[in-house]
């Protein structure tokens, strides 16, 4: 399934503006399957409501381990060819730090570190639901790249609900992308930080994701975040 997209051009999207899609990850049948887990009991290890915590408007649940087949599928098929760009940015950042090309390997250095909780999740927003900006990172080790697949059909599921992400290069005014997705598709995109080329070399910059407010309808969304949380 992750062989038919040309990584070489992903890199190249990453590198350039902080994101990537991959269109048509999961297919409707999927993308629904996925979403109707949201009102089941079990799977689950917790669930946040957005407006106690002053993140929003709607809901999320982080899935339990064992976490489902194709979570845990996309999680593992996913890590390899992203530890392969996260190496390169850790480089061109002058980090020392470096992901091991397994993602089994890499969560044992979560765990080892007191990260022991899954982070996949799934997102629900209603009518007037929202989703401030932020960074999920969750403790000392974090994996620089994540995922959001759309599991709803903008247009007929909802309306409005774009999924925004903010860039704030060093003496320069914050930039805003909103990014396309159809029922299926999948952003990856930078966690915290990324490194851009300037004439002077590669400096950093710090992103942060949201969602804008609905209009009409529901949306759910599936998160791939790859480093474990305390």
């Amino acid at each position: 399934m992750l062989d038919r997209y040309d990584w070489t051009a992903i890199t190249a999207a990453l590198d350039t503006q902080g994101w990537a899609v991959l269109p048509g990850l999961l297919s409707p049948d999927q993308c629904d399957a996925t979403a109707a887990r949201y009102d089941e009991e079990a799977g689950f290890r917790s669930r946040v409501v957005m407006a106690r915590h002053g993140f929003g408007r709607g809901e999320y649940r982080y899935f339990a381990y064992p976490l489902p087949d194709m979570v845990a599928a996309l999680r593992t098929g996913l890590y390899p060819p992203l530890a392969a760009i996260a190496n390169l940015w850790h480089h061109r950042m002058g980090l020392a730090h470096r992901f091991p090309p397994a993602h089994a390997d890499f969560l044992v250095r979560c765990h080892d570190a007191g990260q022991l909780r899954p982070t996949p999740l799934l997102l629900r927003y209603g009518q007037g639901d929202y989703n401030c900006l932020h960074q999920d990172l969750y403790g000392e080790h974090v994996f620089p790249l994540q995922l959001a697949v759309l599991l709803s059909a903008p247009g007929r599921d909802f309306t409005g609900g774009e999924f925004v992400l903010t860039e704030q290069r060093p003496r320069m005014q914050s930039r805003a992308s909103v990014v396309p997705l159809a029922q299926g598709d999948a952003v990856i995109f930078a966690v915290n930080q990324r490194p851009v080329r300037g004439s002077r070399g590669d400096y950093r910059v710090t992103l942060r994701h949201g969602v804008s407010e609905l209009r009409s309808g529901q949306r759910h969304t599936l998160g791939i975040i790859f480093h474990d949380a305390k």
